[in-house]
């Protein structure tokens, strides 16, 4: 082991003597493209949990696993002839300088800008230029290359920006409180016709409406949900510990005690955290 720490040249080193045909490890040899896409996607989410849970010593290891799947993609890359890592990093570096001008003056990176821009308008010279680039690749429409793999609820935030950017948007939360009403009555009538099918499409509506809310009242839908299920997460897991302290679990009570379970969890949650 070397007495210096590790840089990143070690890391690419590494990664070639993993994938070594003769010496390399049998597991990461099979892998390919789509077989790491499940650990990376893994990854971001227990790197998103260390730091709602400001757990730093983790995010520094959660982002040195994600960091380890870029080195991946770059070495099934390079062995297929398709890309590498410093490739990788030339377009990365190449497409924040573009999107900076108004940091990086004649697209230098020293290049210094003088004035400034507020944050509104930074955003609006971003999209402009993302657009452009979209232009670029012939992608016409608005939606075009928003990722069909993404989870639902952020693509849906994601579809829901790119469309207020032509004008197809609300004109404030008022608005999307009436097709909130709208999208329940019409979920009760499937309901009430038993329509498996246009009750999936009608909750699906619902969502998306949510979805619409929140981002008209300024909440990433993400970021509040993973709360709500955080908040559910603790107030059911005191419920459990109060039964357990009784020598009985959750099962052994009737609706109407879950619930009063339930209010006193809320309110004991509360007390510690009020």
């Amino acid at each position: 082991m070397p007495e210096d720490r590790y840089g990143l040249d070690d890391l690419l080193r590494i990664m070639e003597r993993l994938r070594d045909p003769e010496t390399g490890c049998p597991w990461d040899l099979k892998q390919d493209f789509a077989s790491i896409v499940p650990s990376t996607i893994e990854e971001c989410y227990e790197l998103a949990e260390a730091i709602e849970h400001s757990d730093f010593d983790h995010v520094a290891e959660e982002l040195g696993d994600v960091l380890f799947q870029v080195v991946f993609y770059g070495q099934l890359g390079r062995e297929a002839g398709l890309f590498d890592f410093p490739g990788i990093v030339h377009t990365l570096a190449d497409k924040l300088v573009r999107r900076h001008p108004h940091v990086f003056a004649d697209g230098d990176i020293e290049g210094i800008v003088r004035g400034d821009l507020d944050e509104r308008q930074v955003k609006e010279q971003w999209e402009a230029i993302k657009a452009e680039e979209r232009r670029a690749r012939d992608q016409v429409h608005a939606l075009a290359d928003v990722p069909v793999a993404m989870p639902a609820l952020p693509r849906a935030q994601k579809l829901q920006k790119r469309a207020a950017r032509v004008g197809f948007d609300w004109h404030g939360p008022e608005g999307v409180l009436a097709k909130l009403d709208e999208e329940l009555a019409e979920l009760r009538e499937a309901m009430a016709a038993g329509d498996d099918a246009a009750i999936t499409e009608e909750v699906g509506d619902l969502f998306f409406t949510c979805v619409n809310l929140a981002r008209q009242l300024k909440v990433d839908g993400e970021t509040a949900l993973r709360g709500a299920n955080a908040k559910f997460e603790a107030r059911f897991t005191a419920m459990e510990d109060a039964m357990q302290a009784e020598g009985r679990c959750l099962e052994d009570l009737d609706a109407q005690a879950l619930e009063e379970r339930w209010v006193a969890a809320k309110a004991a949650l509360a007390s510690t955290t009020g």
